[in-house]
């Protein structure tokens, strides 16, 4: 088991943002967390990356309880890929540059330019991006030089924040076939973080459903849009989140 996550609460004021929320993920496995915005889905990555901390229970990475560590050691098995990846780039730095800091950070070694263009390829980018700055290049070979930095270290497990959501249709879902692709080829767990059900039966394993800070549906991507038991996923469903022409 990569991630287990028991009993997590988060209050901000008088709001309860995390009701007692369980779940576990395993190596290679995916897990779509899917809801409408202020759900919690994004409060959620958070207290998991501990960017923030949770007001009570347990996160637990790799067997290693990690709900209340200060330092970021366990970062090496845990990346992040945010929604604007323009944002998480350094814009004075190349994006070679970018993506060789982590592995001199965790992993150190030789010829470092040469490992960055062959994970440059791996994600479908050619060698010479090295030297491109984030704002030469368009959001979703952004997205993939982002990618290529998450797994240069290669971690334990990838959090997709709302990854694809600032790109249009057709780069989403080449940026989801190449995240599935990069963690079934790797053995990567993966928690895909979206509010658009269409695209969790072309990545996800299992679906979590986060409504007013609770888990209202849980399993496979194909049970919960066809049959889903809780009256938020069905009205969910019968909104516009999802069509069997998205499929």
């Amino acid at each position: 088991m990569i991630l287990e996550v028991k009993h997590v609460k988060k209050v901000f004021g008088n709001k309860i943002v995390l009701n007692d929320i369980n779940f576990t993920l395993n190596a290679g496995e995916c897990l779509g967390i899917v809801g409408l915005s202020g759900c919690g889905k994004s409060t959620l990555a958070k207290i998991i990356a501990r960017l923030i901390s949770c007001d009570s229970g347990q996160i637990f990475l790799c067997g290693e309880d990690i709900s209340n560590a200060t330092d970021n050691k366990f970062y090496k098995n845990m990346q992040m890929i945010f929604q604007t990846p323009e944002d998480s780039f350094n814009p004075r730095r190349t994006l070679g540059a970018s993506i060789a800091e982590p592995i001199k950070n965790y992993i150190g070694g030789e010829n470092l330019r040469g490992r960055v263009e062959n994970l440059l390829l791996e994600v479908g980018l050619p060698k010479n991006y090295y030297e491109r700055y984030p704002r030469e290049v368009s959001g979703g070979e952004c997205q993939r030089a982002a990618i290529a930095r998450a797994i240069s270290v290669e971690p334990k497990i990838l959090i997709c924040d709302e990854a694809t959501s600032a790109l249009d249709v057709t780069i989403q879902a080449q940026v989801v076939a190449l995240i599935k692709k990069l963690c079934v080829e790797k053995n990567i767990a993966c928690l895909f973080i979206t509010h658009d059900l269409a695209l969790l039966p072309r990545i996800a394993d299992r679906v979590i459903v986060l409504h007013e800070g609770k888990i209202v549906e849980e399993g496979t991507p194909e049970k919960v849009i066809h049959e889903a038991q809780s009256k938020f996923t069905k009205q969910l469903m019968a909104s516009n989140f999802f069509t069997e022409e998205e499929n």
